[in-house]
């Protein structure tokens, strides 16, 4: 039962996504301005819809749906969803859902490719870690997710004048993505601090080298050195926003690209 009402609600959030996302898109395109409330309400049923999905995920698995490619690309969508909600109910910035929504559509997309089969946790996943090390790995990449549609808006109302700009001031959107990538860089680092004492608990090592640890500290390092020059060399504006956009390319291949390419003990979360 909880498996087919998982699979009705994931599908019904699909499509209240996509419906949402072009909304977004013939907003920030300038089509028509009228759709902005519409979609914001459309984004917020899909959220309720995928919030069922999570739950009889939970339920049915009888744990948190953490545990494999499947259940992480859910609940990265989710949190990516989640985070442009609250930035949303905090500075009303509705532009960002033109970037924020394909990408959560792209995610669950990635999810139904994955096999929604329930299998018992492997021995390396049955840790109290697991929640904490992967519900801060959500938050993260759900933040450098907004960090880079955030930096996106910037570059395209730099090349804007007066009312054809999304925000009125781009340095709205600078300062907002700073602030959410340092949410996001806290996150990460807790991710790879708890990560590593896992590590230790379970394989007798912090520390392997492994692909997904190393790409993980690569993005971190991004990450600091974009923080280093904003707050030591005042880096702002499109050099700021290309880094941005850079660090989440490489959040991306993180998820997705290592899983793919590369052989890893993190390959079991499958």
């Amino acid at each position: 039962m909880y498996q087919s009402i998982e699979n009705t609600s994931f599908m019904i959030a699909f499509v209240l996504y996509v419906f949402s996302a072009v909304m977004y898109l013939l907003y920030v395109t300038g089509i028509t301005r009228k759709v902005v409330n519409i979609a914001t309400y459309v984004t917020l049923a899909g959220f309720a819809s995928h919030t069922v999905a999570m739950i009889s995920r939970t339920i049915g698995a009888g744990r948190l749906p953490f545990s494999n490619q499947y259940e992480f690309a859910l609940s990265f969508a989710y949190g990516i969803i989640l985070s442009f909600l609250i930035l949303h109910k905090i500075y009303k910035f509705s532009a960002i859902g033109a970037f924020v929504m394909p990408l959560a559509i792209l995610v669950m997309g990635y999810a139904s490719l994955q096999s929604k089969a329930v299998r018992p946790l492997m021995p390396a996943l049955q840790s109290y870690w697991l929640t904490f090390h992967v519900g801060t790995a959500i938050l993260s990449y759900g933040a450098f997710a907004l960090a880079g549609g955030i930096a996106i808006i910037y570059l395209i109302d730099a090349k804007r004048t007066g009312d054809k700009r999304l925000l009125k001031d781009p340095e709205i959107s600078d300062m907002l993505s700073y602030r959410v990538i340092v949410f996001g860089i806290l996150m990460l680092s807790v991710v790879i601090i708890s990560g590593a004492i896992w590590a230790q608990k379970a394989w007798s090592r912090y520390w392997a080298w492994d692909p997904k640890e190393t790409w993980s500290l690569i993005t971190w390092i991004i990450y600091a050195v974009y923080l280093h020059l904003r707050l030591r060399r005042n880096w702002r504006g499109k050099a700021a926003a290309w880094f941005a956009i850079l660090g989440f390319v490489s959040v991306l291949f993180t998820f997705v690209g290592v899983n793919i390419l590369l052989p890893s003990i993190h390959s079991y979360a499958t």
